[in-house]
This record gives C-alpha cells, structure tokens and sequence, in this order.
C-alpha cells in the first residue's frame, strides 16, 4: 500500500511543472488564497508562485486583492462560470438532461429544508447549537450544509446553460472560413 500512495502522490509532482501546479491550482480556488497557501498547494517555492500569479493577474485569470492584511488572489468566477456553462453545453449532454438534473438539485435542497426545517445552508449550520445532537449528525449536518451551498452555485450555472443554451452552442465559423 505505501507503494500505491507513493506512486500516485508523486504523479502530479512528476508530470507538472511548478508552474503547472500553481495554475491548477489558482483555476480552482473556491475563496480568496494568499502566495504562501497557493505555493504550499503546489508544492512549490515562494517567489515563483508569486510570479505565476502575478502573470495571471496580468492575463486576467485571476485577481489581486490587497485590501487586507495579505494580498490574495481569485480567480474571475464569472469567467469561471461561463466556461463551465460552455463545457456543460459542450460535453455531450442534452438539454432535457440539464433540465432534469437541476430539477433533481432543486428536489434535494426542498428535501433538506423539509427535514431539518430550515430554508438556507445557514440555518442549519445554526441547528448545531442543539446539545441533543451527537457528533454524527452534527458531521452530518456540516456536510450538508456544505453541499447545499454546492447544489445552490451548481443550479445557477446549470440554469444559464439551460436558457443560454442557443447562445453557448459551438460555432462553425472558423469551418465556414476555411472552406
């Protein structure tokens, strides 16, 4: 089993570069993250990290905030949100595959709110107070809080491709221009 673990650790590591790893992984933040978290993330130095990301500020990818004690960085989570639109038009699925699964997201969040009689991921975090609970359920409470919070971003990205559905589908101009 060690060997297992050392193999598939050391994949990302032998086949990115530093600088692949940085861009990984600044693409997929969730919240703002300051150099010395995105650098220990990747596995790399300091001051490179610093300058992949100062280059992706440059290219627009990502953004800098200093108004804190940090400077932090995000990605442009409109850019984010369009490309995935675009991939969820893009991947082979059908509009009334879309359809129903943001009908299943939006089942599973009224289920929740009809269990724990809440209407938002907050509230139910707020039922963890309740000393009754044991430990499990309040896990179990945290991840669905967490989840609905993933289910509610999901649904709007998976809505707009739905109503833009015309508007994102592929173009053929540069077949048309060539031709």
């Amino acid at each position: 089993m060690t060997e297992d673990k050392s193999s598939s650790g050391g994949l990302m590591e032998r086949q990115t570069t530093g600088e692949d790893r940085v861009r990984m992984i600044a693409r997929q933040l969730s919240e703002p993250r300051t150099t010395n978290w995105i650098a220990s993330e990747a596995d790399w130095s300091h001051e490179p990290t610093r300058r992949v990301l100062e280059r992706l500020v440059d290219d627009g990818i990502l953004h800098r905030d200093e108004s804190g004690p940090h400077t932090t960085y995000y990605p442009d989570y409109r850019r984010q949100a369009m490309q995935e639109a675009m991939r969820l038009r893009d991947g082979g699925h059908t509009v009334e595959e879309l359809t129903d699964r943001l009908a299943d997201m939006k089942a599973q969040i009224r289920d929740w709110e009809a269990e724990f009689d809440v209407e938002s991921p907050n509230q139910l975090r707020g039922t963890l107070a309740d000393e009754s609970l044991d430990t499990d359920e309040e896990s179990r409470r945290r991840e669905i809080a967490r989840e609905w919070e993933h289910l509610q971003r999901r649904i709007q990205i998976v809505g707009f491709a739905i109503r833009e559905w015309d508007f994102l589908a592929p173009t053929n101009e540069s077949v048309e221009a060539s031709s």
